[in-house]
């Protein structure tokens, strides 16, 4: 059964358009694979991350965790400085079906959990995000994914119908927070879920 067409197509960045991975950079610096899992849940933790995301300076992020962590203090200020290491390449194949998207005349834009000062970093190393028609991010607006009022936001924004509105996510509860929204969504797994994902609601562009 075909789905609704939607009109607009909203693409989360991390995970979905760029790979990202923190233990790439603290392989080399904490080799101990259980040191280095008990960091990256304890001390520079997803949560913890998510802060940045939200606004917080990483000024302010790096004293609250040495506050915690005094001993790690090297390691904690690490995180931010090898950032750019995170996000070692894109995702080729959603990257084609989303200029494939573009090219059709289907309305793309992103919406993300990110820092701002990284995104920027993130921007200058894939040129491909100034693509779409726009973006926004959470780190600008202080608002987080899967909070309602980041959809909201967006959809105001760029001028969206929520109920003809597609976003694509690689995390359920921001999947679950956009339909909460009003909007249709997908979870991401891959480029080839994501191309029949797409046909599904008749959305016919060309196999990455």
């Amino acid at each position: 059964m075909v789905i609704d067409r939607p009109q607009h197509v909203v693409f989360d960045i991390g995970r979905v358009l760029i790979h990202y991975d923190p233990h790439i950079p603290f392989r080399a610096i904490i080799p101990d694979d259980e040191e280095r899992a008990f960091f990256l849940r304890e001390v520079c933790s997803h949560d913890w991350n998510v802060e940045q995301d939200r606004g917080r300076s990483w000024a302010d992020a790096e004293a609250e965790a040495i506050a915690r962590h005094p001993d790690r203090a090297d390691q904690i200020r690490t995180f931010r400085q090898q950032w750019v290491q995170m996000v070692p390449h894109a995702y080729d194949g959603s990257v084609a079906i989303m200029r494939s998207l573009i090219a059709a005349g289907i309305d793309v834009t992103m919406l993300t959990n990110f820092a701002s000062d990284t995104f920027r970093e993130a921007r200058a190393l894939y040129p491909f995000l100034d693509e779409p028609r726009g973006v926004t991010v959470s780190g600008e607006i202080r608002q987080i994914k899967p909070d309602r009022a980041i959809y909201d936001i967006h959809a105001e924004r760029f001028g969206l119908d929520p109920a003809k509105t597609l976003f694509i996510d690689d995390t359920v509860k921001n999947v679950d927070g956009a339909k909460a929204a009003g909007w249709q969504a997908v979870h991401f797994t891959s480029p080839d879920q994501l191309y029949a994902d797409l046909c599904e609601r008749g959305l016919k562009i060309p196999r990455p």
